[in-house]
C-alpha cells in the first residue's frame, strides 16, 4: 500500500503539473485519444483521477453534478484540480481505505486495483493531455513500471470497452512507461 500510495502522489503532482501548463485558447484542438478534443479529454481525466479518485475511496459513487460539469469552463480549473488531486491522495492515506473490495455496480473489485487503475488512468492521461498541449510527462522508472503493470494485466479488458487502442510496436529496450504508453494503443513518438 506505500509504494501505491506513493506512485499515487508522484503522478498527481505530475498531473497537476501538467494541468497548468495547458492554455485556455486550445479546447477544440485534436489530443493523442482520436474521440476526444482537448476539452473533453481534460474533463474525463478531471472528472476520473480526482473526484473519481475521492469518491472510491469513501466507497461513494460520482454525482450526476459532476459528471455532467464542463470543469474547463472555469479559468480556474486547473488550480482547482491540483487541490482535488490532493483531496484525493489524502483520502487514499489511511489504510483501512486499501482494505475490501470497492462496489462498481455491476461488480466488486478490490481497492487497491481500483487504485492502480486511477494512477493508471493519471499517468496515461496525463501523458495525453501532456503531448497534446506540446508538454513531457515524467514519473520514476519505479511509478513507470507499476503503470506497465496496470496496463499489462488490464489491457485485453480496456480494448473490448474500447478505451485502449491496439498495441504500438515499440523497441522492447524503449524506456518502461514508453512500454506502457505502446501497450496501451499510443504512439510515444506522437506529437502535434
Amino acid at each position: 500500500m506505500k509504494d501505491l500510495h506513493s506512485h499515487m502522489k508522484e503522478c498527481a503532482a505530475e498531473a497537476a503539473r501538467v494541468a497548468r501548463g495547458v492554455r485556455a485558447d486550445r479546447w477544440d484542438t485534436t489530443t493523442t485519444c482520436a474521440d476526444f478534443d482537448l476539452r473533453t479529454l481534460v474533463n474525463h481525466w478531471v472528472l476520473y483521477t480526482s473526484h473519481g479518485l475521492e469518491h472510491r475511496a469513501r466507497r461513494e459513487a460520482l454525482p450526476d453534478e459532476l459528471t455532467e460539469r464542463d470543469f474547463t469552463a472555469d479559468p480556474d480549473w486547473a488550480v482547482a484540480y491540483a487541490a482535488q488531486l490532493d483531496r484525493a491522495v489524502a483520502a487514499w492515506a489511511d489504510p483501512a481505505v486499501w482494505e475490501g473490495d470497492i462496489d462498481l455496480g455491476e461488480m466488486s473489485v478490490p481497492a487497491k486495483d481500483i487504485a492502480g487503475m486511477v494512477i493508471k488512468e493519471m499517468a496515461v492521461h496525463g501523458w495525453d493531455v501532456a503531448a497534446s498541449t506540446g508538454q513531457e510527462f515524467a514519473i520514476s522508472d519505479e511509478a513507470a513500471a507499476f503503470v506497465l503493470t496496470v496496463v499489462e494485466e488490464n489491457a485485453e479488458i480496456y480494448r473490448q470497452y474500447d478505451g485502449f487502442a491496439d498495441p504500438v510496436e515499440i523497441d522492447p529496450a524503449a524506456p518502461v512507461f514508453a512500454r506502457a504508453l505502446a501497450l496501451s494503443g499510443r504512439d510515444p513518438d506522437w506529437t502535434r
